[in-house]
């Protein structure tokens, strides 16, 4: 079965302004002007220094159907009833098959101002993609970034399982947030249709409702296992213990671990989490144990975490040995709105946590809803071009330019340098003065003991360079964060990374600065 690709990605999805103007370069001629673009972003997002680039194959998919159709022509002619027929037999003729496109593969650390995208072609088919591309890498990276956050803040040995797409902004945010929060380094989805799609792990035990759903043992049509009444085996363990916890979550637990006896996950926090579930949920681990299947865990949803985690984990110890059976496997997932800050907290504290779902906060990007990428002219009819403005960081670095990343001996990201597509590319051993494009104080030699270019061409016309798949973008990140010094990527006060010219991109930036910037007179 082909699963059909996302209606959204085509050229339609994109501002009014875009067309408007795409008729304005028709009518004076300049649509087929070449042209070059970049995409970039000004400043990293949740008050860090990197982010991870993701968005690669939603592109790919947007240049293999950038076509306007009968429907969609007739809607612009609606629209734009004042231009001449000729223009709508224009939109309906073009494709992408006269664009070339370089990007950083998907798990690329990535910074400010570097150059991710570079779209060349016609003037009015690279100004259509501004919109779409735009919106296709944005939420991506971002997803991609705060994963890597939450990462790394959980540590390396947890268990990280995306569950947000209840939370999600709308059905897109949801895939998207499913298959890049993946990249970004969690370990699986409650998204199924995320799962079969991109092939991502997929976990999901049961809610508070089914819990609930139980009243007591009558409540129970089928309580036998292996011949045995569960629950009356369970039921036995509670009475030993003395405790009085709750009937209908014990036949609750009771009828779960009938149906999954290698897999029972049981959520404790319905009614009391230390005084009824966590009991009830030993009850019933002790149960499957006495025939022969071991329980698989506890999850928490509410209260304070790293206390009922350890309370949990002595709990598991203390029947452990009262009982003589081995319940060191048993793991302890936690959920309940957990953010970025909550993960350090919760390390700063000491838990016994295993693993956490993780879903509000990750998929919407709450510490962050944008990243705020542009995509700007940087040269046309082979003429480099400039933004002013009276802000450094908006004035944009002009002409076609390929970006590197130079390393030093230790196999450390010194910096990542831009120069102009016609000079040279920089060379291991060899010297380069690198200049900081919004400081002019601001320079450095490097010697590099590496060259990474940056750019990869990815479209020219057609597809051709392959689309890494989930795991080797996984696998590219992994690799690309051990290469950036840890004061780059910590949560309090990063370093920022320093991002460079080359002194003839940067001497070539200054003088057209001063060739477009008129002089002002007084008198």
């Amino acid at each position: 079965m082909a699963y059909p690709k996302n209606q959204y990605i085509r050229p339609l999805l994109t501002d009014m302004y875009q067309l408007t103007m795409c008729y304005a370069y028709w009518k004076n001629n300049h649509h087929n002007d070449y042209a070059v673009f970049d995409a970039f972003f000004r400043k990293c997002p949740f008050k860090g220094e990197y982010t991870i680039f993701g968005g690669v194959g939603e592109i790919i998919e947007l240049l293999e159907n950038f076509r306007f159709n009968e429907s969609e022509i007739a809607y612009i002619k609606s629209l734009m009833p004042h231009a001449e027929d000729e223009f709508f037999n224009y939109l309906a003729s073009i494709d992408a098959s006269e664009l070339k496109v370089w990007m950083v593969p998907d798990g690329t650390v990535v910074f400010p101002r570097i150059n991710l995208i570079r779209v060349e072609g016609p003037l009015a088919i690279a100004q259509l993609c501004e919109t779409t591309l735009l919106v296709l890498c944005n939420f991506s990276s971002l997803i991609t970034t705060n994963a890597a956050r939450f990462r790394k803040a959980a540590g390396a040995d947890k268990h990280l399982s995306e569950f947000g797409s209840r939370r999600a902004q709308g059905t897109d945010g949801a895939m998207t947030a499913s298959k890049y929060s993946y990249v970004g380094g969690f370990d699986s989805t409650s998204n199924l249709l995320a799962g079969m799609i991109h092939k991502i792990p997929t976990i999901g035990t049961h809610a508070h409702a089914y819990v609930v759903s139980y009243s007591g043992p009558s409540d129970l049509h089928n309580p036998l296992f292996k011949g045995v009444n569960l629950y009356e085996l369970a039921d036995k363990y509670r009475k030993e213990s003395g405790l009085k916890t709750n009937d209908g979550e014990l036949a609750a637990f009771s009828s779960y671990a009938i149906a999954y006896p290698d897999r029972f996950l049981a959520l404790v926090d319905t009614y009391d989490t230390l005084s009824s579930g966590v009991p009830n949920f030993i009850f019933t681990a002790l149960a499957l144990n006495e025939l022969g299947h071991k329980a698989y865990g506890i999850r928490l949803d509410s209260g304070d975490l790293a206390y009922l985690s350890l309370e949990s984990k002595k709990l598991f110890s203390k029947y452990a040995e009262k009982y003589s059976v081995n319940f060191d496997h048993l793991m302890i997932v936690a959920s309940n709105d957990i953010n970025e800050s909550v993960l350090r907290s919760l390390n700063e504290q000491g838990h016994a946590i295993n693993a956490f779902g993780i879903g509000t906060n990750l998929v919407t990007c709450q510490a962050q809803p944008a990243l705020g990428m542009v995509y700007k002219l940087v040269e046309v009819r082979n003429t480099p071009r400039i933004k002013i403005s009276n802000e450094k960081d908006k004035v944009t670095i002009p002409c076609q330019k390929k970006a590197f990343r130079l390393y030093g001996n230790d196999g450390i990201a010194i910096c990542d340098i831009m120069t102009r597509a016609t000079d040279p590319d920089p060379e291991v051993g060899k010297k380069i003065m690198a200049r900081s494009p919004l400081d002019e104080k601001k320079r450095m030699f490097v010697i590099p003991s590496k060259v990474e270019a940056l750019n990869e061409l990815f479209w020219d016309g057609r597809l051709v360079k392959p689309v890494a798949n989930l795991e080797e973008s996984r696998t590219r990140l992994i690799s690309q964060l051990r290469t950036i010094r840890s004061d780059i990527t910590r949560e309090t006060n990063p370093t920022p990374y320093k991002v460079s010219l080359t002194s003839s991109l940067y001497d070539f930036m200054m003088n057209l600065w001063e060739m477009e910037v008129p002089i002002p007179e007084y008198h």
